[in-house]
């Protein structure tokens, strides 16, 4: 499958390399703001992928990101036509705060499983940064994907009663219902 990379989208990029390194059985997840504009269908863009990957798959990885046209520059991997994005791996397990018991939705495209945050974790993700850093934005994106996708609100107020940010969630709740 190709792509036109001086276009992509983050959905678009994300299928791609997803596709490729399943291909390769490299293991990874899409977690971050890229879950957020996919989710969103493009309202919002991140700018970069973020990916969690088992660290056995790094030598690996590099090779297959090479043989795409990626070169790593520092923690990130860049393409010459893909000026708009770049990718980011960090390393196993996918956390949410002290939540380390994350199963990813599974996307099947282009005969490969590639993973992704579902919209709960996704919602999760961003109420953690919004509440760990003070990050308003995060709250906005952790609405907008919850108003695009069903997500399960019993799982985050408890998620947030174990994180004891049981106010974020209810400021969460607040704008939500606006």
């Amino acid at each position: 499958m190709k792509i036109n990379l001086k276009t992509c989208s983050e959905e678009e990029l994300w299928k791609y390399i997803g596709t490729e390194l399943a291909r390769n059985e490299i293991d990874v997840i899409l977690v971050g703001g890229a879950v957020v504009s996919i989710y969103s269908e493009g309202a919002y863009q991140s700018g970069d992928l973020d990916f969690v990957i088992n660290d056995f798959s790094r030598v690996k990885l590099r090779e297959v990101l090479s043989n795409l046209g990626f070169h790593q520059g520092g923690r990130h991997f860049k393409h010459p036509d893909c000026k708009h994005l770049y990718l980011e791996f960090a390393t196993f397990p996918a956390s949410i705060g002290d939540d380390y018991n994350i199963t990813p939705a599974e996307v099947k495209h282009d005969g490969q499983l590639i993973k992704i945050f579902s919209p709960t974790d996704c919602v999760r993700d961003r109420l953690a940064s919004f509440a760990y850093f003070n990050a308003r934005e995060c709250l906005d994106q952790a609405i907008m994907v919850a108003k695009k996708h069903p997500v399960n609100f019993e799982k985050i107020k408890k998620w947030c009663e174990e994180e004891r940010i049981l106010n974020e969630f209810d400021t969460f709740l607040i704008e939500f219902k606006k």
